[in-house]
Order: C-alpha cells, then sequence, then structure tokens
C-alpha cells in the first residue's frame, strides 16, 4: 500500500515558506520554527484576517518533521494527502494575492 507521508511534508513545507516569505516581505522577525499556528499569529498584525482564513493549516504542522522518520505518524491516505495539499495551495495562493501588489512594484513597465 504506497504511502503519501511525502505530499504531507511538501505541503507543510510549502505553507511554511509562503508564510515567512510574506513575514519577511513586512520585517517580521521570527524564531527557527516549523510552527505554523505561531507564524499565523506572527503574520496576523501585517496581515489581518490571515490567522483565520488560513486556521487549517495549522494541522500541517505535524508534517514538518514526520515523514522524514517514518513510523512516528500514521501514514497519509491518497484522500487526506491530497486535503493537505489543498491547504497548502490555499495558504500560497493568499500569501501571493498579499504580496502581489509589492510583486508588481518592483517591475520594470511593459
Amino acid at each position: 500500500m504506497p504511502t503519501y507521508d511525502l505530499v504531507g511534508f511538501h505541503a507543510q513545507q510549502t505553507a511554511e515558506k509562503a508564510l515567512k516569505a510574506l513575514l519577511v516581505r513586512h520585517g517580521v522577525r521570527f524564531d527557527k520554527t516549523h510552527d505554523l499556528g505561531q507564524l499565523l499569529e506572527q503574520a496576523e498584525p501585517v496581515a489581518p484576517g490571515t490567522a483565520e482564513t488560513l486556521a487549517e493549516a495549522e494541522e500541517l504542522t505535524a508534517h514538518a518533521v514526520g515523514a522524514r522518520y517514518p513510523g512516528r505518524e500514521p501514514p497519509l491516505d491518497r484522500e487526506e494527502a491530497a486535503r493537505q495539499l489543498a491547504v497548502a495551495n490555499a495558504v500560497l495562493a493568499h500569501v501571493r494575492a498579499l504580496l502581489q501588489p509589492y510583486l508588481e512594484a518592483g517591475r520594470p513597465p511593459g
């Protein structure tokens, strides 16, 4: 039976890196962490509503390390992996929308 544990890991990494990009853009310092709840909390002052909108992402935190050490967590099945991937994509889309004005401001005209 295949396991989809690495999908959970990469979903967590996607959400983590997106949130950290948002924090960096706004000059918010953060500790070394994989805790998405903590990152969401830190993002709230610079992106109000983000913590509530993306609250579901907190569950991805469990996959930050677990997928690299099989046997510590129950294996992910295909359906759960797909759901977690959707959560990560929601985080990425939300952060991308928040950063878009900054990305466009740096582009040359034309």
